[in-house]
C-alpha cells in the first residue's frame, strides 16, 4: 500500500485488519464477535465488520470508541435494532479501553445495490474489517479516489446540518453536546478531506491527516478544519465549538461541495 492508501494499480487499498488490532483491543473484538454470535443467528445475519481506528491499529483506550457494521439477511427490524442496543450497551459496560460503542444496521441486498455502490459499498470494501460471515467486498468493484466517489460518500453534509442544529438547541447536557459534536466534527473533517481527495488522490480515514490535507487547498478554512479533527478526536462541550461547526465551517462545506462535486444521489425516505 502506498503512502496514499492506495494499492499498486491505483484503486483505493483495505485499511484495517484484524492482525492491527492492538493488545489493548483484542479482548473487545473476542467478546464483540461473541455476543454478534449469541445476539444474531445465521439465518437473521449475513456478516459483521468493524471499522474506525481499531482495526487500522490507531486507537488509544480509554478514548476510541468501538464501531461494527451488521450486515443482515433482511432489512433490519425494531427487534435487529433492539439486540444490538444490547451488544452496545453490554460491551460498552464490560470495556473500560472503550469509549462507547456504535453500530450500523443494513441489509446485505442494500449494500450490494447499484445506488449504494459508491457509498455503503465503498464503505464495506475499503473502510470494513471482516469479522464474521462472507465478505461482501467480494462482490464489490475496486475504487479509486473519483469525483464521483466524492459525491456519493459525503454530498449529503446539506442535510445533516439542519437535524444537527436541532439536537443542539435541544442538548440539555455536557454529555449531549460531547456527543453531537463528535458526530458532527468526524463528518465535517471526513467531508473537508473528500472535498480535496480527487484532487490529492489518495484516501486517508486519519482525522488529522485530513485536515491538514484539506488546509493544502483551503488556507483560510485549514485551523477550524483543524479544530474539527480534534473535536472528532476529543468531544467537546463548548457551544462555541458546535457553533463553528454547525453555523459556519457546516454551510460553507456544504455549499462548496455541492459547487466541486455536485448532490449526492437522493435515498429513499426510511419507512
Amino acid at each position: 500500500m502506498s503512502a496514499k492508501g492506495l494499492e499498486k494499480d491505483g484503486t483505493i487499498a483495505r485499511e484495517g485488519a484484524l492482525s492491527r488490532v492492538s493488545e489493548a483491543f483484542d479482548p473487545v473484538i473476542v467478546a464483540a464477535r461473541a455476543l454478534i454470535t449469541e445476539m444474531f443467528d445465521s439465518t437473521r445475519l449475513h456478516s459483521a465488520y468493524v471499522y474506525g481506528s481499531i482495526p487500522r491499529g490507531a486507537a488509544l483506550p480509554g478514548i476510541s470508541d468501538l464501531d461494527l457494521l451488521l450486515a443482515l439477511r433482511h432489512e433490519p427490524t425494531e427487534a435487529d435494532r433492539a439486540d444490538t442496543k444490547t451488544i452496545e450497551a453490554t460491551l460498552d459496560r464490560s470495556f473500560t479501553q472503550i469509549d462507547g460503542v456504535g453500530i450500523l444496521l443494513s441489509s446485505a441486498r442494500a449494500l450490494l445495490s447499484d445506488l449504494e455502490r459508491y457509498d455503503g459499498g465503498f464503505f464495506v470494501a475499503c473502510l470494513c474489517t471482516p469479522l464474521l460471515g462472507g465478505d461482501l467486498a467480494e462482490r464489490l468493484p475496486r475504487y479509486r479516489p473519483t469525483a464521483l466517489l466524492a459525491r456519493e460518500t459525503n454530498g449529503d453534509l446539506s442535510l445533516a446540518l439542519p437535524r444537527w442544529r436541532t439536537r443542539a438547541a435541544e442538548a440539555a447536557t455536557e454529555a449531549d453536546r460531547k456527543t453531537l459534536s463528535r458526530l458532527a466534527a468526524r463528518k465535517v473533517a471526513r467531508t473537508g478531506f473528500t472535498l480535496v481527495m480527487p484532487r490529492w488522490g489518495g484516501w486517508t480515514s486519519d482525522l488529522g491527516e485530513s485536515a491538514e490535507l484539506f488546509g493544502r487547498y483551503y488556507p483560510r478554512r485549514r485551523e477550524q478544519m483543524r479544530l474539527a479533527a480534534a473535536t472528532g478526536r476529543t468531544p467537546s462541550a463548548d457551544p462555541a465549538v458546535l457553533s463553528m461547526l454547525i453555523d459556519d465551517l457546516g454551510p460553507w462545506l456544504a455549499a462548496e461541495y455541492t459547487a466541486v462535486h455536485g448532490e449526492k444521489a437522493p435515498r429513499p425516505e426510511p419507512a
